[in-house]
């Protein structure tokens, strides 16, 4: 085993791994080099070190995690963030045994996503009033995120030329830079093209190659587009259900409520194993259930 290193090294080392080897996307990186800051403050803490943990000191780590009230999501990747570490760490002869080879999130910590009503996302994307160029782009954006299921950093990283609106798709780059061709709505498809013609060109003060512009005309930030749709749902009287991923979530499990594959769905999110979009089958079932629970005579 190699003599400790300063914890800030090992974790600059961790996130080149992750960029060179892993490819992964700059926000899941951001998210791993948290995690594992916090995983570092706990050994500190703890009187220990990364090199010397043993798996009682992660389930450790991972139970105060628990206790301090983290979301069920949130720690799912605390744990994967572990994981992913000291798989790095054997890897590169660091180490001689994993710890966190036998850590796990029990069944217990899923939470299924939380999503909007059919009704309720009539209700939010009617809301941006389309008679000036920042409502035209606000109807445009939502319209794009629940017709075609993109995150947030997909949905801010769109060019004009990813929409390819005659061909009804959008070319997206998700994680780890991975292009996937997105179906598109004729709904969609026309509030982006009024967009574009009535909105964007007024919006654009410089040479910005985004799609959405803020009114500064510069590209659409996560903290922007967050603070957009809060803005409308609280005006739709939806604020308590509206986050930045629920329009996602209403994508993925309305479209399974009305048929469609799962395989298809999974294509759709750009999710590299169906085991995360199978989350979507469980909202699906748990409606079924109410619904025949209500409606049925002898339920």
């Amino acid at each position: 085993m190699t003599p400790e290193r300063p914890p800030e090294d090992i974790r600059e080392e961790f996130l080149r791994f992750l960029t060179v080897e892993k490819g992964l996307s700059a926000n899941t990186r951001a998210a791993y080099g948290r995690d594992l800051e916090q995983f570092l403050l706990f050994c500190s803490r703890q009187k220990t070190s990364w090199d010397r943990a043993r798996e009682s000191d992660l389930a450790a780590f991972v139970r105060g995690e628990n206790k301090a009230g983290l979301s069920p999501r949130s720690l799912a990747r605390r744990i994967s963030s572990l994981k992913t570490f000291y798989r790095f760490l054997l890897l590169d002869g660091r180490l001689e045994k994993n710890p966190a080879v036998h850590l796990s999130s029990p069944k217990a910590w899923q939470s299924l996503p939380k999503y909007l009503s059919e009704a309720d996302v009539k209700t939010l994307l009617e809301r941006p009033e389309a008679k000036d160029p920042r409502g035209l782009r606000d109807r445009a954006m939502l319209e794009v995120m629940y017709a075609s299921g993109l995150r947030v950093s997909e949905l801010i990283s769109l060019r004009p030329s990813d929409v390819r609106l005659k061909d009804e798709f959008i070319l997206c780059k998700g994680k780890g830079s991975k292009e996937r061709i997105v179906p598109l709505g004729k709904s969609a498809i026309k509030a982006v093209a009024r967009y574009l013609e009535s909105a964007r060109p007024r919006l654009a003060a410089g040479e910005s190659e985004a799609l959405f512009l803020s009114r500064r005309g510069k590209g659409f930030t996560r903290q922007g587009f967050w603070k957009m749709l809060k803005g409308h749902a609280k005006a739709a009287g939806l604020v308590a259900k509206v986050h930045p991923h629920v329009l996602r979530h209403s994508f993925a499990t309305h479209l399974l409520e009305h048929g469609a594959d799962l395989r298809s769905v999974q294509m759709m999110l750009g999710h590299s194993q169906i085991t995360t979009t199978q989350i979507y089958t469980h909202v699906s079932r748990e409606r079924l259930r109410r619904v025949y629970d209500k409606f049925h005579p002898r339920a």
